[in-house]
């Protein structure tokens, strides 16, 4: 069931703000929402850079179909992911 409130809070991470087409997945059912704004800001700023980081848009895609099953599975962080370059300078030679 998607979420029906005109304005549901989509909380944001440290950094990164949520872009639309991660909103449009975390509102696509409560319990996804939920479980979302549930995280610390810190683990919704990994998912945030760990879906926009990517080049491509298909894998983009994918790592947003993975962020909503492993929320449903109880996951609060990437698996294998280095952290945010952005927010963590020890992660940035990861991303060259």
């Amino acid at each position: 069931m998607a979420v029906k409130s005109r304005n549901p809070e989509i909380a944001e991470g440290v950094v990164h703000t949520v872009p639309d087409d991660m909103k449009k997945a975390l509102l696509s059912k409560k319990t996804i929402l939920d479980k979302w704004n549930g995280l610390t800001p810190l683990a919704r700023n990994e998912w945030i850079c760990w879906t926009t980081i990517v080049k491509k848009p298909e894998t983009r895609k994918e790592h947003i179909e993975r962020l909503c099953a492993d929320l449903l599975d109880g996951k609060r962080r990437p698996c294998c992911w280095p952290g945010c370059p952005h927010r963590n300078k020890n992660a940035k030679k990861w991303f060259k």
